[in-house]
């Protein structure tokens, strides 16, 4: 055992007892015999106790000896207070430090604990100011374990800091359970300059900073949260300006980003922290234990493989035109990275978001929660190609692999293979060759329908009917110029399927024909094709021939298991069916696939549907911070700002929920799921006549889906209101 350090008072001859010491001194002299414990020196000092290591001469231990200062015991009611050490003396948990005695000396109350010689947290952080990562979030989960034990058998710790916490073997072992407790029973608070309060300023919870006192097991969530935001940044989240100060910030300001002072936090962690953070109480996870379960699948998130994100690749040729080139280029490699295993690849929207933005490898990582960045540049002159491509670690900024590669242009799907297999090997993951066989996989001979397919991609990834339109018009073009090109019937099917759901008019019949010959010919040239299958799919589910649409979903994801578009329009369509659970399930597999703004926001959408308020209220806190991350890259998205307007509201934030609905309208007036969505948000508000007139703009402008406005909980408030009732006669 390691040798502890005591502050030596002078040892007293003759053995005298503790009574006249305290008398005269209130500090207890090495060789006192106190409650029959032999007090060899001081520990430490704090501010409610002094902390002696003593000998339990009857067990043969040393001990760790609390003794209340005379103040707080003088006005506690010392059987109350007794009582209240007793109850938590009953907690037995490898990370809580046992009681072994308490009580009254003298009018002096004390309580006894086993001597842990590995320090205090907050010793730790003295020396060392910021903690490695693991470590931090290690022992984080530690005092997460002990409180939810504790929250089950209804203690509230209520003092959570990093004095609190000793460290054993490696390990967080939390003390003092009850004793911020009986004070705050026995109405014995500290002046804050706030108001009277039990607790400590940096890690007091914002009810507890208002000067609430029935504070429940949030309020202790909240405060490890400030823990662990101080393992990260080196410091309390608020700090400076006296105690009134942090107090009014814990109630009004946000925690300063972890970004600025810890850019290397993933951002898994950086939401769990944020989320044990909220302001309001509602808004923090259910549970300790939940917040607990978050921190061990952000470390699992963290270790479990290399993250990247491909960014546009920048177009270097003579025609600036060219662009679609590069776009598709980078396409053509994130397609490709998804097939490795063990690889967490962002999604295009997330990546082809930053094009044009002026942004370090640093700040790319944070944004996108990536440890690697992929950036390239394309040069066409004729019938030569030159690509080339560098692939750059997010937290230092070293390049891991680049590579340059000239070449004819018919080779430029060799080029996708070679970079991939690159990356892998740089990231060292393993790309099975049957993947590596299938991206090597021309998916045509002729050069010239492959840049009319890219062409097309580009366009359909703008998600406005002109644009979906044109990209059909090229899909078209490419399938003309090879009519064995199975990709490019797919993204036929895609954008037919796609103007059908969302643009309901006269040639709607024609459209959805068309789209569901081309999702078959599709099939016919490849039917080991996952994206056609998934295309036939979504064809199928709007023919209403739902269980063939099920069959092709199905094999989409046999055949190609990161297949996100299959799960989320197989949901979609269960949701539309009013098959709640199923399309829960999807939504959630889905999100697992990618961490996708619109999946997780209609899982939650599932759970209110479904009469889960509960979960529905989690769920929808999971998924507002992913919208509105969607949203500061993707400003423009009016859907989105829907998604957000409803999450808010669900949440209760009405002001702002109201703020992102005039947003979508700002930005896509005209567009049916926004006018649908505004229709929505406005009959969560009570907004009826709002409502009806938006949902009556939504169908006049091509919202058609009756099944989904039948199931949709967002309209419930409507349903009994004949005007309602009328309108959807109407589709």
């Amino acid at each position: 055992m390691r040798r502890p350090r005591l502050r030596q008072a002078p040892c007293v001859r003759g053995g005298l007892s503790a009574g006249a010491f305290l008398m005269s001194s209130q500090t207890l002299q090495g060789g006192t015999v106190f409650a029959g414990y032999s007090i060899l020196g001081e520990l430490g000092r704090g501010g409610m106790a002094t902390v002696y290591l003593a000998e339990d001469a009857k067990h043969h231990r040393q001990v760790a000896l609390k003794l209340l200062k005379p103040e707080l015991a003088s006005s506690t009611e010392g059987a109350r207070f007794l009582h209240e050490i007793e109850i938590a003396a009953t907690l037995t948990h490898p990370n809580i430090l046992p009681l072994y005695d308490s009580g009254d000396e003298a009018g002096q109350l004390y309580y006894v604990m086993p001597y842990v010689d590995g320090g205090s947290l907050r010793q730790w952080l003295d020396r060392e100011r910021q903690l490695p990562i693991e470590d931090a979030v290690r022992l984080a989960r530690d005092v997460a374990d002990a409180l939810a034990y504790a929250h089950d058998r209804g203690v509230v710790h209520r003092d959570i800091k990093p004095e609190n916490i000793l460290l054993e073997q490696g390990h967080a072992v939390v003390v003092d359970f009850g004793v911020a407790r009986a004070l705050s029973r026995f109405g014995r608070k500290y002046s804050t300059g706030a108001g009277m309060v039990v607790g400590t300023p940096a890690y007091m919870c914002p009810e507890q900073a208002s000067g609430e006192s029935n504070v429940d097991a949030r309020a202790d969530q909240y405060a490890l949260a400030c823990v662990l935001y101080e393992m990260l940044a080196g410091h309390p989240p608020f700090v400076g300006g006296g105690t009134r100060a942090i107090l009014a910030r814990h109630v009004v300001d946000p925690p300063p980003p972890l970004s600025t002072v810890r850019p290397g936090v993933p951002r898994a962690i950086r939401d769990a922290l944020n989320r044990g953070l909220a302001k309001a109480p509602a808004d923090r996870f259910a549970s300790t234990r939940e917040f607990g379960e978050a921190l061990i699948a952000s470390a699992t998130t963290t270790e479990s493989g290399s993250s990247i994100a491909v960014l546009p690749f920048v177009n270097l040729s003579a025609d600036p035109e060219d662009v679609y080139f590069g776009d598709g280029m980078a396409e053509e490699v994130i397609n490709a990275l998804t097939k490795i295993e063990g690889l967490q690849v962002a999604s295009r929207t997330s990546s082809f978001a930053l094009k044009s933005k002026k942004l370090d490898i640093r700040a790319i990582g944070e944004l996108l929660n990536v440890t690697a960045v992929l950036e390239g540049s394309v040069r066409r002159a004729g019938n030569t190609l030159r690509v080339t491509a560098q692939l750059v670690n997010t937290e230092d900024g070293y390049h891991l692999w680049s590579g340059r590669f000239d070449r004819e242009r018919k080779d430029v799907f060799a080029i996708h293979d070679d970079i991939a297999a690159n990356i892998a090997r740089a990231l060292r993951v393993v790309l099975r060759e049957d993947r590596r066989r299938a991206i090597a996989k021309a998916p045509t001979t002729d050069l010239e329908a492959y840049d009319y397919y890219l062409r097309g991609r580009q366009f359909f990834h703008k998600r406005r009917k002109k644009s979906v339109v044109f990209a059909r018009q090229m899909f078209e073009r490419a399938t003309q110029r090879d009519v064995e090109y199975a990709r490019a019937y797919a993204g036929i099917a895609d954008a037919c399927a796609f103007l059908s759901h969302h643009y309901k008019d006269e040639g709607t019949a024609a459209t959805l024909q068309a789209g569901d010959a081309a999702s078959l010919k599709a099939l016919e040239l490849d039917p080991d094709l996952a994206e056609a299958h998934a295309s036939r799919g979504f064809v199928l589910t709007l023919l209403d021939r739902f269980a063939e649409a099920e069959q092709e979903f199905q094999r989409a994801v046999q055949l190609d298991p990161s297949q996100f578009e299959a799960r989320y329009f197989y949901a979609r369509a269960c949701f539309q069916r009013g098959e709640l659970e199923r399309a829960l399930e999807l939504f959630e597999e889905a999100s697992q696939v990618r961490e996708d703004h619109e999946a997780l926001y209609f899982a939650a959408q599932s759970l209110s549907a479904l009469g889960r308020t509960t979960e529905a209220a989690d769920a929808y806190r999971r998924a507002r911070p992913v919208i509105e991350r969607h949203l500061e890259l993707n400003p423009d998205d009016g859907r989105a700002c829907t998604m957000a307007a409803v999450s808010c509201s669900r949440l209760g934030d009405r002001a702002r929920g109201l703020e992102w609905a005039e947003q979508a309208t700002r930005v896509d007036p005209d567009d049916a799921s926004v006018c649908y969505n505004v229709a929505c948000l406005l009959a969560l508000e009570g907004e009826r006549d709002r409502a009806l007139a938006n949902l009556e703009s939504a169908f006049q402008v091509g919202f058609g889906h009756r099944d989904w406005v039948e199931h949709d909980p967002d309209l419930a408030s409507l349903r009994d209101d004949p005007r309602f009732q009328a309108l959807v006669r109407t589709i």
